[in-house]
């Protein structure tokens, strides 16, 4: 039963992978690379160097993520993983079709109402009138949200980003400078050859809010939409407040005892997990429990075990 379950759950997180892969081909090279846009990483720039010298994006991309895998994985050790691999060759075989088959042609252009003006020979109607229009800001958010997309299911499914990372990954051995400082530095220098390239302020400023959002779904997809906070309560009615988070809230929780600083006074203080909904009951209730009490309420990024998220298996 462990063994089928495991391979259920090997064969969704392929898939994952899959649709994964697909979606951040069909945001490179349908909505980033028309609109000359590079979020960083190794198909950023290669949108960059597709545009200035034309050749196709995944033979530039692939000719940086082969190398690039290589070295890390000599300097890093094998920490990248089958899946990251496989990734990285998915990616590149659906670029490469879609840019075969597709080409560069944007899908926020002024769209099917303006070829059929143009191929009747109609008067000219207004840009509102047209199914789209050429639009910086809405190809952003678009391209964020499909490489948020793509790239949340990557991770979900087990698999690392790679490319210009693992330059980050580097870097941060010998220099111990955070990754995540890193990070940020190599994207921004990719984003700005935009601006070197075509001398365009704007390209990349909407590079850097396509990776806000790109970011932000990312932590959807992989965090999940429910948000959860951790609550201490430090409380002289400690029953009162425990009857109330187990019978009326149905929740668990565990119980400390701690020391005052300044008076030294001994004092039970109350540890609990909870969603929105219930802190929101929490609070409004609290009041009437123990006007005196001393909460403390901290974002909670992920919650594993009983009553929330599965531990992950090995």
């Amino acid at each position: 039963m462990l063994n089928k379950n495991k391979l259920k759950d090997e064969t969704f997180a392929y898939l994952l992978l899959v649709v994964g892969s697909l979606l951040f081909a069909v945001g490179d090279v349908m909505f980033v690379n028309p609109y000359l846009l590079a979020p960083g990483g190794t198909y950023g720039l290669a949108n960059v160097l597709n545009t200035v010298w034309p050749w196709k994006i995944s033979y530039y991309a692939i000719c940086m993520d082969i190398p690039l895998l290589l070295v890390g994985t000599w300097v890093l050790g094998p920490k990248f993983g089958v899946k990251t691999v496989v990734s990285t060759i998915l990616i590149f075989a659906f670029t490469w079709l879609i840019e075969t088959l597709w080409g560069y042609n944007p899908v926020i252009h002024e769209g099917i109402v303006a070829e059929a003006v143009k191929a009747n020979n109609y008067v000219q109607i207004p840009h509102s009138d047209m199914f789209f229009i050429p639009d910086y800001f809405l190809n952003t958010v678009v391209a964020g949200v499909i490489y948020g997309l793509a790239i949340g299911l990557i991770f979900k499914s087990g698999a690392t980003s790679g490319g210009s990372d693992i330059i980050s990954m580097i870097i941060h051995k010998y220099t111990k400078i955070s990754l995540g400082t890193l990070v940020l530095v190599v994207d921004s220098c990719i984003t700005l050859t935009t601006l070197i390239a075509f001398k365009q302020i704007r390209l990349p400023i909407y590079s850097i809010i396509l990776i806000v959002i790109e970011s932000k779904v990312i932590d959807l997809i992989v965090d999940g939409i429910k948000s959860y906070k951790t609550v201490f309560i430090v409380t002289d009615r400690i029953e009162e407040v425990r009857d109330f988070i187990i019978n009326d809230m149905k929740r668990g929780g565990t119980t400390f005892a701690g020391t005052g600083l300044y008076q030294g006074a001994q004092r039970k203080m109350i540890y609990v997990t909870l969603d929105r909904s219930d802190l929101v009951k929490l609070k409004s209730n609290l009041r009437l429990l123990d006007p005196q009490a001393f909460v403390n309420v901290i974002e909670s990024s992920e919650i594993m075990g009983l009553g929330f998220k599965a531990l992950p298996e090995d």
